[in-house]
């Protein structure tokens, strides 16, 4: 049978990852505040001045991202699919009973507890 995605995640494997996303998302809502705080400050200071910003804040801020990013994307070279980052959604691509379907999981959530088909989203969630 041929399938969409490439790795598949048992259960276990997909429990694996949840602290290590649990910590990615962590850093993606600290980056989120700092972002915007930082753009409320370069926002008045162009107020200000009219000129040019850049400097420490921007550079600090222009480095996370590239770090926070370079997470995000091994996690998505791994086989994660990452649906919304505010809430936290995450599908793992799996096989149930010889389809393809995901593993569902948000960041409220203490264990993977639903599964979808692929072709379903988040509306057609089932117990495990």
């Amino acid at each position: 049978m041929k399938y969409q995605f490439k790795k598949h995640f048992t259960l276990a494997e997909a429990r694996a990852m949840l602290p290590k996303l649990r910590r990615l998302f962590a850093e993606f809502h600290a980056h989120r505040e700092r972002a915007q705080e930082a753009d409320n400050k370069l926002g008045r200071s162009l107020a200000k001045t009219g000129g040019d910003l850049g400097g420490e804040l921007v550079a600090g801020l222009t480095k996370d991202l590239v770090m926070l990013n370079a997470e995000i994307r091994k996690f998505q070279a791994g086989g994660v699919v990452i649906k919304d980052f505010d809430r936290g959604l995450v599908d793992f691509p799996s096989i149930k009973e010889g389809r393809e379907i995901f593993l569902c999981w948000e960041l409220e959530e203490d264990d993977i507890e639903f599964f979808h088909d692929i072709e379903d989203g988040y509306a057609g969630r089932e117990r495990l």
